[in-house]
């Protein structure tokens, strides 16, 4: 914990392109770019865009226990604590944590915090949850198929029988089809930032964050489609996995910015699977 809190400046090596590894995530959420996490969400105009999507969510399904599994600066956490459910609040990046701590604290609240590796999340997470969410296109910091799979199994065994898990991810289908854009008007909500993919392939995506003062940093995420994340979840056992579209049911596939992933642990009988 010591060397990545004492890190001041990323490192991606001598070809960033090159840098495809799940663990190097914490290199790259050093403290300097996680002091401007905030200003790049907008908690404010955050919570104003996405409304009670979540709340509703999880209140339609008698959730009560919500293990958030990228918690971040404590965004949702702080959300959803202050809508009355029970949260665990995780991250892998120790950073990430200490920040979502001291934002729970200006909320009045003392966040239960845990850092996690997803793809040993029962060695360090005990019990089980009504639901797990795991937001901010975190699930794309993992490269590989073995490490997602991994993952996924976990997030299925902490949860209960009839638990669900609420996953979201950059639309990559389009910008690999299509190209990037983005309205900005959900997810990254800060003014005068700019966010966009320096590079993309089928196996990274390198985005660039450009800040008022100049500073400028990077994350390299793995660049899932869409029905690849679906077919996933179904094979570690998800019976069923509804996906919205920046928040709606329905959608067109080239157009939402971001996809979110319902996937039930229960049977459930559909039309349409």
């Amino acid at each position: 914990m010591d060397a990545v809190q004492s890190k001041e400046r990323q490192d991606f090596g001598e070809d960033p392109v090159a840098c495809r590894e799940t663990s190097h995530y914490q290199d790259e959420y050093i403290e300097g770019f996680v002091d401007k996490w905030d200003e790049l969400i907008d908690w404010k105009n955050r919570a104003k865009s996405e409304g009670d999507f979540f709340i509703e969510l999880l209140k339609e399904r008698g959730a009560t226990r919500i293990l958030d599994a990228a918690t971040g600066t404590g965004f949702h956490s702080v959300r959803l604590v202050e809508a009355g459910f029970e949260v665990v609040s995780c991250d892998g990046s120790p950073e990430m944590l200490v920040k979502a701590f001291q934002n729970g604290q200006q909320w009045g609240h003392i966040l239960r915090t845990v850092q996690v590796d997803w793809r040993w999340l029962n060695r360090d997470v005990h019990g089980h949850y009504d639901a797990i969410i795991c937001l901010g296109n975190s699930f794309t910091h993992l490269f590989s198929e073995h490490d997602r799979r991994k993952a996924l199994a976990e997030f299925y065994a902490t949860l209960k029988h009839d638990g669900i898990l609420i996953l979201d991810q950059r639309n990559y289908d389009a910008m690999l089809d299509v190209g990037y854009s983005s309205k900005h008007t959900y997810y990254y909500c800060g003014s005068n930032i700019s966010v966009y993919p320096e590079h993309i392939d089928d196996g990274l995506a390198r985005f660039r964050y450009n800040f008022p003062d100049d500073s400028t940093y990077y994350l390299n995420m793995y660049p899932l489609r869409k029905d690849y994340t679906r077919r996933l979840m179904k094979e570690v056992g998800f019976q069923h996995v509804d996906t919205y579209g920046d928040f709606q049911e329905t959608y067109r596939d080239a157009e939402p910015d971001f996809f979110i992933h319902v996937a039930h642990k229960a049977y459930q009988e559909t039309d349409d699977e």
